[in-house]
């Protein structure tokens, strides 16, 4: 249903060209010896995700704020909604982020490649 839109590449890591494989040689992101693992190439479309050396450096700016909102959801959650004091509070942000970490990196790679790429269809085959 979403397929061709941005935010289909962005939650599934899909080449962001084509949306017919994955950027990462490994689609858990909890494998931590491969989160960051991404391909040269797409082996459907041959998009390069490199686009320069230090292309995804880019994409820690863009981290920093997914990581706010997981920290901002974190503390909604359990201090306005289940009512747990200041310092389990702070303790759920902490662990929401150590949780997540792994999900906010890849997140982040995603919207960041997005940003530069869009979907072709004439890519795709019917």
């Amino acid at each position: 249903m979403l397929k061709g839109t941005k935010i289909y590449s962005i939650f599934t890591g899909a080449c962001p060209k084509c949306h017919q494989e994955s950027m990462y040689k490994t689609k858990n992101p909890y494998v931590l010896n491969d989160v960051l693992k991404i391909n040269d190439h797409c082996s459907h479309c041959g998009t390069r995700y490199r686009l320069e050396p230090s292309f995804f450096y880019g994409s820690m700016y863009v981290s920093y704020g997914v990581g706010i909102a997981f920290a901002v959801a974190a503390f909604i959650i359990s201090y306005l909604i289940i009512e747990t004091s200041l310092f389990i509070a702070f303790l759920s942000i902490v662990g929401a982020l150590i949780l997540f970490g792994p999900i906010i990196m890849r997140l982040s790679r995603n919207i960041w490649i997005n940003m530069f790429m869009s979907y072709d269809k004439t890519l795709v085959k019917k």
